[in-house]
């Protein structure tokens, strides 16, 4: 009777003896288990900046969108407006608009809408360089996002990677001490699930930040061709006016 209480107090202080708190597990970890941790954790932090930064900016994109489109559509000068903001564009879509006016005035200026061939040389010239204004504009924009992705897809397989790592470690512990106690192994199994668990923290944000964001860029995009598409219309009625 007397060992088995023995043995009974030596196992609550072995169990006691584990911190199983977050910075606990971490700390008792394997160096490559703590490898794998470090690693999630900064990349979710990684990932937080940039879901904080990609949604700030997108918000800011359409409020500066929707007082451009505002001053646009008002029925004032083109020309005027173009004066005012030719040469320091605020936003992706005010830099389309700067760059199909800055082409018209180009090409005015070298009498290129004379005639009909060069009227529709024009057209080109003008939509090619808002396409590419538009390419170039959300290049910038989607920058970082590829980097959503593969957190999203890899974070819980190098948790796996941690997880398994710290069972091995387990078993290892097992062997050594010849002893299938729970408060062998429980430390462990503890510190490889905390990796499980910090991957999955990495990547379910980042999988669905991901997708909305990718889809927030969709619409803006979107909204810029269309935007692009309408003032093309106005440059070729113009020019057709001006036969």
């Amino acid at each position: 009777m007397e060992p088995t209480v023995i043995d009974s107090v030596a196992l609550a202080g072995s169990v006691a003896a584990h911190d199983m708190s977050p910075l606990g597990l971490f700390m008792q970890a394997d160096w490559i288990v703590k490898t794998v941790m470090l690693m999630l954790a900064l990349a979710s932090l990684w990932c937080w900046a940039i879901i904080f930064d990609k949604a700030m900016t997108l918000r800011k994109l359409r409020r500066h969108a929707a007082q451009f489109e505002e001053s646009f559509w008002s029925g004032g000068s083109l020309e005027d407006l173009y004066d005012r903001i030719g040469n320091r564009p605020s936003d992706p879509m005010a830099s389309i608009f700067a760059a199909a006016m800055r082409e018209w005035r180009r090409s005015a200026a070298k009498g290129l809408t004379a005639t009909g061939q060069l009227r529709t040389s024009l057209r080109s010239r003008i939509e090619q360089a808002m396409n590419v204004t538009i390419g170039r504009e959300m290049e910038q924009l989607e920058k970082h996002m590829p980097f959503l992705a593969s957190v999203g897809s890899t974070a819980p397989f190098i948790g796996l990677f941690g997880t398994v790592w710290g069972i091995m470690n387990s078993f290892s512990s097992i062997a050594v001490s010849k002893n299938t106690s729970l408060a062998v192994v429980a430390p462990g199994i503890a510190e490889a699930l905390f990796a499980t668990a910090l991957g999955l923290v990495a990547a379910i944000p980042a999988v669905l930040a991901y997708n909305k964001l990718s889809n927030d860029l969709a619409k803006y995009a979107a909204r810029l061709e269309a935007f692009g598409a309408e003032f093309s219309s106005i440059l070729s009625r113009q020019l057709d006016e001006g036969e």
